[in-house]
């Protein structure tokens, strides 16, 4: 890999190693509340033009769905299109370390729209070409093999996510979308601190709003006009929910085992590594999204309290991303 994170933030291997540990100064019990307060603003805000103020019973039947999907992986997994099978070849073929760039140009080179993908995130301000690259096999070399497995794995979750159902969850999958790619790109960079895979992160943080599509629309057949209970405190519920069907369909699809266990055990206790880098990617793409809607300032406790220098400093970055 050609350390794009550490261009990404401007710092070193070793700064960006270091910083990505969990600031101390917070009790378990803060972090927790802060966790907390942090899904019901960001659901508060996701859901502002569509939620409505639902009776206990309504959320609590749609939570008792949404939770029975994640216990039927067969029927929740037939809620969301498969991967592309060109895609799903290519992340299979990037699993091995040893493959060559001819070869990894040639099978990309099977598709125009993979090809044209390629060469323009090689030529993009993440890796900043001396000169523009005009081949695929320099876009290849250029952005390394998790570079393009990255690249590979947003370009297969892209149509999964934005343009799944109808009503509320078709109209929020664009912010939707926006908050997987940011939290992907944050938990990535998190990861080598956490001691978890840069990878693996990264495609954590693209699959676990797979499930929140599948409750959204569980949630909207119970609701006002097709609306959806607009409390925070649902909100939290309803995230919590749905990363278990995201969960269930990533072992469904033989998703490395690893990703599928961090998505359904982000906030535990005794939480892996790798599900610490997406709950803090998590966090950071929240409060990227709260920040650009004007709904947060930079100086609120949601920031100052909940991140610490290096995930500020990720917070920062992730604004490039809108550009």
């Amino acid at each position: 890999m050609k350390n794009w994170i550490g261009r990404l933030l401007g710092g070193t291997e070793k700064e960006t190693g270091s910083a990505a540990v969990v600031g101390a100064a917070l009790s378990k019990h803060d972090q927790e509340e802060l966790a907390a307060d942090l899904d019901g603003a960001f659901y508060r805000w996701l859901t502002a033009s569509a939620g409505y103020n639902a009776r206990r019973e309504t959320e609590e039947q749609i939570i008792a769905e949404v939770h029975a999907l994640a216990l039927d992986p067969g029927s929740a997994s037939e809620l969301v299109p498969r991967i592309p099978e060109l895609v799903s070849q290519l992340l299979t073929a990037l699993s091995d370390e040893n493959i060559s760039t001819g070869a990894l140009s040639r099978q990309v080179g099977q598709d125009l729209v993979l090809v044209a993908e390629v060469i323009r995130e090689a030529n993009s301000a993440y890796y900043r070409p001396v000169t523009p690259i005009e081949t695929l096999e320099g876009a290849v070399t250029m952005l390394g093999l998790n570079g393009l497995r990255m690249l590979l794995a947003r370009i297969a979750f892209r149509p999964l996510v934005r343009t799944q159902g109808q009503g509320v969850a078709r109209q929020l999958a664009p912010v939707i979308w926006g908050h997987s790619e940011r939290c992907a790109f944050a938990a990535s960079v998190m990861a080598p601190g956490l001691s978890a895979g840069v990878f693996e992160s990264f495609l954590a943080g693209l699959m676990q709003n797979l499930g929140l599509q599948v409750a959204l629309r569980v949630a909207e057949r119970h609701g006002d006009g097709g609306k959806v209970p607009g409390s925070g405190a649902f909100g939290v519920e309803l995230f919590a929910a749905s990363r278990q069907i995201s969960a269930v369909i990533a072992r469904h699809w033989d998703f490395p085992i690893e990703v599928a266990d961090a998505i359904a055990h982000v906030g535990e206790p005794q939480a892996s590594h790798l599900a610490q880098a997406l709950a803090q990617g998590d966090r950071i793409a929240k409060l990227r999204l709260l920040l650009d809607a004007e709904i947060i300032d930079e100086d609120d406790s949601l920031v100052v309290d909940g991140l610490n220098g290096f995930q500020r400093r990720c917070l920062g970055k992730l604004a490039d991303l809108a550009k």
